[in-house]
């Protein structure tokens, strides 16, 4: 039997979904007829439930991927296609202290959270109330507001957390903020962002170079669906293709970016001195060599003035 606070994926036979919270009494309306909670909460997942015109559903326990569809969105969401290749760069798993920004309707959020287990956190930042608020409730509902620590605010200041695994920007001028990463996160821990144009990932590629950062990556996920239908297996006639580039990046320690710009200092200065060195020994050549030349041409130039005066003499 299922227990109040689970979700439960109700599928019907067309293939649509509702995805609800267990909760005695809360029955669920459908074009198929009315489904009774407490025939769900017997029945249980893996099994079927009838609506009271006889239609059968699925009763399942839903995936992430159904978490992350099925969160309520006032704004666009990151799509599981990316969620998937994002978890995997940025290492997260139980225990991970993660930082996100750009909080939106809470879908990475979500993801973010399940995989870092109880034992981890997810800080998240949002600047918009609105957004906020709905985050909030999109974690409560799926379960997993335990495991995030939200905050109202602007990361133009900097980041309410430090010493996490990992950090994700989802916010329109990321360059602005790279300043703040180094006292957010440990030495060498792996970033990711998420930008809609290419002119954007210039800017932030630009600045990237500039920093303690290394290890550059930018990716862009297309997914392609194919009908599954054995005697005409084809591609879906539509995709969802360019939802936006991930870049990546690792985070150095700026104390190692110290010692190799000294480093790089010393070096400059040993090639100054040799530089140096080098061009006073050829002037001190080149200054001999003229004097050699000198010392040469001069007994000729005596004997010539000695000839003129015996022959002033002569006459």
């Amino acid at each position: 039997m299922l227990k109040a606070g689970q979700l439960v994926l109700l599928i019907n036979p067309k293939g649509k979904r509702y995805l609800r919270v267990v909760k005695e009494g809360d029955d669920i309306h459908t074009h198929d007829g009315m489904i009774l909670m407490e025939d769900v909460i017997a029945a249980g997942y893996g099994m079927m439930v009838k609506t009271h015109l006889g239609r059968k559903y699925q009763i399942l326990k839903p995936t992430v991927h159904d978490l992350i569809k099925g969160v309520k969105r006032q704004t666009q969401i990151m799509y599981p296609k990316e969620i998937g290749y994002l978890l995997l760069k940025l290492g997260i798993g139980p225990g991970c202290r993660v930082i996100e920004s750009g909080s939106g309707s809470g879908g990475l959020t979500t993801a973010l959270a399940y995989y870092v287990g109880d034992t981890g956190k997810v800080y998240t930042h949002e600047r918009r109330p609105e957004f906020f608020k709905l985050v909030a409730k999109n974690l409560e509902w799926s379960g997993l507001s335990h495991r995030v620590e939200q905050f109202n605010l602007d990361i133009e200041e900097g980041f309410q957390a430090t010493e996490c695994d990992a950090l994700f920007l989802d916010v329109r001028t990321p360059w602005d903020y790279l300043h703040h990463i180094p006292k957010a996160v440990i030495p060498g821990a792996m970033l990711g962002f998420l930008l809609p144009t290419t002119n954007q990932v210039s800017e932030l590629l630009a600045g990237l170079e500039q920093g303690p950062f290394t290890d550059l990556e930018v990716v862009e996920i297309l997914l392609r669906r194919w009908k599954p239908v054995p005697e005409r297996l084809r591609p879906d006639d539509r995709m969802v293709a360019h939802t936006g580039f991930l870049v990546f990046a690792r985070c150095l320690d700026n104390s190692i970016i110290a010692e190799d710009e000294k480093a790089n200092l010393k070096k400059k200065a040993r090639i100054a001195v040799a530089e140096r060195d080098a061009a006073e020994a050829l002037a001190k050549e080149e200054a001999e060599a003229s004097a050699k030349q000198a010392a040469q041409e001069t007994p000729a130039e005596v004997k010539s003035d000695e000839i003129k005066d015996e022959s002033a003499d002569n006459e």
